[in-house]
This record gives C-alpha cells, sequence and structure tokens, in this order.
C-alpha cells in the first residue's frame, strides 16, 4: 500500500500537477481500482474535483461486437466533456485480457474510430498546450505479467522500478531524469536533418521547424525518452524493426518498411503482414507521426507494453499515424502506431551529418549519465 501511495502521489503532484479547482478525468478497469482510490485520495488533498470511469470485462469487446450502429456511435457525454474540457485526465492501463478485442469485428472498431475521432482530436489540441494535463500509466495486472513473461510478483517490482517509486523521492528522482534528458533535446533542437543507422536500418528525415520533446514522466509514467514529430514528407530510406510491433493486441513481427517522400511504399514482416495491410488502408497511416530515442535504461527488458518497451534505453521508435501538436507535427490519423528498434549493437545516429549516438549511447554524454 506504501508503494500505491507513493504513485499516487507522483501521478497527482508530478505527472499532472492537479491544483486546487482542477476538474480530473480517471479511466481504468476495476482492476485497479486500490490506485484508483489513492489517485481519488491525493486529488480531493489537492482540492480537485474527481470523475472516474472503470470498465468491466469486455466491455468494449461486447461493444464491437454486439452493438448496434446507434450504440457504437454514442459517445459518453461526460468523456466528451472531460476532452473538451477538464483540467487534467488520467488514463491507468489495468487490462483484464490483452486479446480481448482480436476477434472484434473490424467493420464495427471503424465505426467506433469515428465516432470517437472529435474527441481524439480536442485531447491532441488541448494535450499539446498541457490545457489538458494528461498521463497514461499503468496498474500491473496478471494479463500484463503474463504478457511479459513474469510472475505478478516479479512484474510489480517492474513497473514500480521503473516509476522510480523504490527511489526515495521519486519526484526528486523524475527532476534529475528531466534536467539530463534537456541536454539531449538542447542539442538536437539545434540540427535540422536526422539520420538513423543500424542493422537494417538506414532512414533520414527533416526537423526543420518542429521541436524535440524532453518526455520526464509527466505525460507517461514511466517515460524517459526524446521525440519529435518528423516533416511529413522528409522521411526517406528503410527501417527495420527489431521487436514485435504490437497492434490491437496482434503481434507483427520482422517488420521492415521502405519510405520514399515520407510515404510508405513497401512493407513486409515474418509473421502478421495482413495486420499491416489493414492498418495501412487507414488515412494518415502511411507516414510518420513520431521520431524518438528511448532513454531508461531502468527499462531493460522487452515486455510486449509499447508504455514500457517504447523508453527502453538503447532503442529508437518511430510511430505510424497521429503526429504531436507540441513538436509542430501535421499529420493525422486515427492511430499511432510505434515500432521499436534496438541500436546497442552498432546502431549509430547523425544529426546534421555528426555522429551523436552510438551502439546506445549518446556520445557528448558521461555514459552514466541516464542510467542513473
Amino acid at each position: 500500500m506504501e508503494t500505491l501511495c507513493k504513485y499516487a502521489q507522483l501521478l497527482v503532484h508530478y505527472c499532472m500537477e492537479i491544483k486546487a479547482g482542477d476538474r480530473l478525468y480517471v479511466q481504468s478497469t476495476l482492476l485497479a481500482e486500490p490506485l484508483v482510490r489513492e489517485v481519488y485520495r491525493a486529488a480531493l488533498q489537492a482540492g480537485a474535483s474527481v470523475d472516474i470511469s472503470l470498465e468491466f470485462r469486455e466491455q468494449n469487446r461486447l461493444l464491437l461486437n454486439e452493438g448496434s450502429a446507434f450504440a457504437l456511435g454514442h459517445v459518453s457525454p461526460l468523456y466528451r466533456q472531460a476532452m473538451a474540457e477538464y483540467e487534467a485526465y488520467l488514463f491507468i492501463k489495468a487490462p483484464f485480457n490483452l486479446r480481448e478485442e482480436q476477434s472484434a469485428s473490424a467493420e464495427n472498431a471503424a465505426i467506433r474510430r469515428q465516432a470517437l475521432a472529435p474527441m481524439q482530436q480536442d485531447y491532441f489540441r488541448r494535450t499539446a498546450t498541457r490545457a489538458l494535463k494528461r498521463n497514461f500509466c499503468l496498474y500491473p495486472t496478471d494479463a500484463s505479467a503474463q504478457e511479459a513473461g513474469m510472475a505478478l510478483e516479479e512484474y510489480q517490482q517492474f513497473v514500480f522500478g521503473a516509476c522510480r517509486l523504490y527511489d526515495p523521492d521519486p519526484q526528486s528522482s523524475w527532476l534529475q531524469v528531466r534536467r539530463n534528458q534537456q541536454q539531449i533535446v538542447d542539442l538536437l533542437n539545434t540540427r535540422s536533418q536526422i539520420r538513423y543507422v543500424g542493422d537494417g536500418i538506414d532512414i533520414s528525415f527533416s526537423t526543420e521547424g518542429r521541436t524535440w520533446i524532453n518526455s520526464d514522466g509527466q505525460t507517461n509514467m514511466p517515460s524517459g525518452e526524446v521525440y519529435t514529430s518528423p516533416v511529413e514528407d522528409s522521411v526517406n530510406g528503410v527501417i527495420h524493426f527489431t521487436y514485435p510491433c504490437i497492434y490491437q493486441g496482434h503481434e507483427v513481427e520482422g517488420v521492415t518498411l521502405w519510405v520514399k517522400g515520407g510515404l510508405v511504399e513497401k512493407w513486409e514482416a515474418r509473421r502478421g503482414k495482413e495486420v499491416l495491410d489493414k492498418v495501412f488502408a487507414i488515412e494518415g497511416a502511411r507516414r510518420f507521426g513520431e521520431a524518438a530515442i528511448g532513454t531508461n535504461y531502468r527499462i531493460n527488458r522487452f515486455t510486449k507494453n509499447i508504455l514500457f518497451d517504447e523508453k527502453i534505453g538503447g532503442t529508437i521508435h518511430m510511430a505510424l499515424g497521429q503526429s504531436y501538436l507540441q513538436t509542430g507535427g501535421k499529420n493525422q490519423s486515427a492511430i499511432h502506431w510505434d515500432m521499436i528498434a534496438d541500436m546497442q549493437n552498432g546502431g549509430m545516429i547523425y544529426a546534421d551529418d555528426e555522429k551523436i549516438y552510438e551502439n546506445g549511447q549518446f556520445l557528448f554524454l558521461d555514459a552514466n549519465t541516464l542510467m542513473e
């Protein structure tokens, strides 16, 4: 319970900076009740009001498979209002079953995406300026632990360690992460041409007029990455993703993409290519909305959870689909799909033709800086 109290305090005071008069909308499942309770307490003590939505087992699967067009098009008025007006939004991932929606109707899923699109646009617009202070985090459940190949207790220790909850003062630890990563974004924001090179990777893009962001745990917990949105038509080359790419519970392995003028022109996968085929039919999905570098060296294993995996120290990732407005990105899409590549065995990053990164480390930083 002490760890959950520290978690809630970190989420409320550091991640979302809840103030008196803020309206907080919390979304999770019934499994996360112990953490939701502590967040509720901490937010009330900070002077906020709190609205909570907790899903039950297979709720969304039932909607997608059995809902009428009317039901699929209906959006909770409270959720709609929260995305448009509230000051804070917390999403606590706490899955019952990570495969619940694999057999859901694709046609109905498309109807549902369309219904939610206006709220998604409100979300991206308002989180870009922190008018909506949002955070995504995770409450460990058996489903996530099994997916990661761990016992629940082992997985809890992994999650809480990655969030720095075992440190004497987690907030101070994340402020140090912020300071360390600021050195990276300060350099990258003086450059305009980026190139990733590695095993099966030689891809370049422009960041002229774009901003690199220091992801320090305020919008994701845990975090530990720096990211931007490449100029949409500037991405050229080939990129192979080392780790499986997971989309709505489907694993796609050995993904390689060929890109020209910002558009994915060709794609291959050892397994699951049919998932790529379907995703690339979605508007905006064949352009990149994000390019990033993972810097959290406390996350040192792949767990099939993108909240953690995209932060693995010594990796890069690129996301297909929706851009981040705060970076200056302009691509719009109903999806944002992150794909990860390992850079620890010969990977290099060039910024304006200067090599700044090799074998998973930034060359201008002390090797231990990001491992503290």
